[in-house]
């Protein structure tokens, strides 16, 4: 009877040491979580496989949902709503149209698109239409005034690392995960850091993109999460990488602009990459009857 106690206790010891090799480990009434393996990667190979990824994306139509953040700048126009249905239309080089509308009824809050260098913003409702360089920043006290749709380009086309640029690899952990950082830097008399694309180290993806102005000031904090695979033909054109988790997009976008006050949620509901977009489609005309507002002028210039 002795023999077979031990036996038990044995076996039972063994049974908790081998289950406990993965997913939580049973401290009394306690349950940890274990973090996931950390794989390993080179700087090189991060940077080919964000390169990848980056080259891979030319054009983008989506349908997607924006959620502001209470008391942020986009909810100066969108306030009324707690989302907005948006079709989105990005293509390289710097090309973007987003048109939102109204859930249940479908009318449109507001149409904007972007060529790089000049930005147009349509909001019906206030029967305006704005018009402003790409470059300006702090525009005006007015909500509507602050809307950029270059920033969501940011988010969804993103700039390829280049072979003159320097780029150093470093390692960042917390309780939660560890990550991989490549920190890409801008020249000059005195070297700073132009952006850095985080990697989640259990798979590798991309998760996280930052950039940087001049001084180290934050203007652009990306966090990317819930990569689906692509479905169609056309999306199956990116390549398979680590970055893009075997031909996969991130699906949950949150962009942060932290100098501009706000923070936007995307959720992509539909998505189709590198398609042909007629530029047609980018083009926004200011509607009849709307007012003109130049943004960024130093005394702001209205034209009926």
């Amino acid at each position: 009877m002795r023999e077979r106690v031990k036996m038990c206790l044995v076996l039972a010891t063994l049974a908790v040491i081998s289950g406990g090799c993965h997913g939580k480990i049973v401290t009394g009434h306690t349950i940890v979580a274990q973090r996931p393996m950390a794989k390993d990667a080179t700087r090189d190979e991060l940077l080919e496989a964000y390169n990848q990824m980056a080259r891979g994306t030319k054009t983008l139509n989506a349908t997607v949902e924006l959620k502001p953040t209470a008391g942020s700048k986009y909810s100066g126009v969108i306030d009324e709503y707690h989302e907005v249905k948006a079709f989105l239309l990005a293509g390289r080089p710097a090309e973007i149209r987003v048109i939102g509308q109204a859930p249940v009824v479908g009318t449109t809050v507001f149409d904007m698109a972007s060529d790089g260098e000049t930005f147009r913003v349509s909001i019906p409702s206030k029967s305006k239409f704005l018009i402003g360089p790409v470059a300006v920043e702090h525009a005006g006290s007015k909500p509507i005034e602050n809307l950029r749709p270059q920033h969501l380009l940011d988010a969804l086309l993103w700039p390829e690392v280049r072979k003159e640029e320097v780029v150093y690899l470093k390692e960042f952990n917390d309780e939660n995960a560890r990550y991989y950082v490549l920190a890409v830097l801008r020249g000059g008399y005195q070297m700073e850091v132009l952006r850095e694309i985080w990697f989640d180290r259990a798979d590798l993806q991309i998760v996280r993109l930052q950039a940087f102005g001049p001084k180290g000031l934050l203007t652009s904090d990306i966090h990317l999460s819930d990569w689906q695979p692509l479905g169609n033909a056309a999306e199956q054109s990116v390549p398979a990488t680590a970055a893009s988790a075997a031909g996969s997009f991130p699906r949950a976008i949150r962009i942060d602009r932290p100098h501009d006050d706000y923070k936007l949620d995307l959720q992509v509901t539909k998505l189709s990459l590198n398609d042909e977009i007629p530029a047609l489609r980018f083009q926004l005309e200011q509607p009849a009857g709307a007012e003109l507002v130049h943004v960024g002028d130093a005394a702001e210039k209205k034209q009926p």
